[in-house]
């Protein structure tokens, strides 16, 4: 593992056994994972104060700051911190292959609060816990430590709007050609749409969004909508017939969800370990609860001009919509649709189960799509 980024010091791995280890030499902590062995390299009778009251802030989906109650009197002879962080649903997940040596990270200490930041080990909407030990290098270069800490458990956060732009650049990339388009589709069971007709007033209503995409995304489990598709097949400029979600699809004229009235932002670009590309884009009415909380988190698209989702009025006043062709876009309009602003009828092709993204993870080993704050 790579070393751990603190603000005022550089940490680096460090693996001592849980519990009250002294006068112990990081050269014979190496040697005892290497020996795949965890022995005491010996004690020495130093007493260190024990951190107390931790605290986590400053949260981000790769970084947070710590800090905790330390004796004034007692900081003249502590020279390192060593911070033991896990992830909370797998406590072995960041783990030696013996058990018993779990991996640490040591930092030279500092003024608190101090910053730890590292993509290689914190990933974004991940619950961790953490906890601290004392350190003080000795002059044979052995360390004296003082007990664990209490654990304390934080939740890293979303990506921000910044990581988004990251992830929208790269999605321009591959975004390739822009192709006309007139409307807007939603395939489903025969079921679902009886339901709506029956129970929910002949309406189509938002739902939360499901996980599917990039883990740490602010829409997942957040935003609610109702997804739709735009793409056209190349050789026809129809819809395809071919669907993972169902035979009957809803059909709606474009300029009724996507006027002059409508907020266009970037949610998300990832794939499904295939050649596939998908970009999340949300269809936000202005003003209404979605286009608030998409305000503060997404990165917002003009509406004439990306390269993705575009809608043009010509000087003959016809409005001409248009998308990318070589990605899949998945829409997510986040207000109720009533059926009768549209039609549904059933398809004639096959329903390609493999091509579904519900609750579909991300590929963290492609290049295309991966940024470097996690996945």
């Amino acid at each position: 593992m790579e070393g751990a980024s603190l603000a005022h010091g550089v940490a680096s791995p460090l693996s001592p056994r849980e519990g009250m280890i002294k006068n112990v030499s990081l050269e014979s902590l190496q040697l005892c994972e290497r020996d795949g062995k965890a022995e005491d390299p010996g004690v020495v009778g130093m007493e260190l104060p024990i951190a107390r009251n931790i605290k986590i802030s400053n949260i981000t989906c790769d970084s947070f700051k710590i800090c905790w109650d330390m004796d004034p009197h007692t900081t003249e002879k502590i020279t390192h911190y060593f911070i033991d962080l896990n992830k909370k649903a797998n406590k072995n997940s960041n783990k030696f292959k013996h058990k018993d040596v779990p991996t640490k990270l040591v930092a030279k200490a500092v003024p608190l609060p101090m910053t730890v930041r590292g993509h290689w080990f914190l990933s974004p909407r991940t619950e961790y816990t953490v906890a601290v030990q004392i350190a003080s290098k000795q002059t044979d270069g052995d360390y004296a430590v003082s007990e664990w800490s209490d654990i304390v458990e934080f939740c890293t956060a979303d990506y921000s709007s910044v990581h988004l732009t990251q992830l929208l650049q790269k999605a321009e990339v591959i975004a390739g050609r822009m192709l006309k388009f007139s409307v807007f589709y939603r395939n489903q069971h025969e079921e679902y749409f009886q339901h709506c007709r029956d129970v929910l007033g002949g309406r189509m209503m938002p739902s939360v969004k499901d996980n599917s995409g990039s883990h740490g995304s602010p829409l997942s489990g957040k935003l609610e909508g109702i997804f739709f598709s735009c793409n056209t097949e190349f050789n026809t400029g129809q819809p395809p017939q071919d669907s993972p979600y169902g035979r009957f699809r809803f059909q709606i004229p474009a300029e009724i969800l996507f006027n002059p009235d409508t907020r266009l932002y970037f949610g998300d670009f990832y794939c499904m370990y295939t050649a596939y590309h998908y970009v999340i884009l949300v269809l936000a009415p202005r003003g209404s609860h979605g286009d608030l909380y998409c305000r503060d988190r997404l990165p917002e698209l003009d509406v004439t001009n990306n390269r993705f989702l575009t809608r043009v009025c010509g000087e003959d006043g016809r409005v001409v919509f248009q998308h990318a062709q070589d990605v899949i876009l998945e829409l997510i309009y986040t207000e109720l649709v009533p059926l009768a602003q549209g039609t549904v009828s059933q398809i004639s092709g096959h329903q390609l189960m493999s091509l579904s993204t519900v609750n579909a993870k991300k590929d963290p080993s492609c290049k295309t799509c991966n940024i470097s704050v996690g996945r």
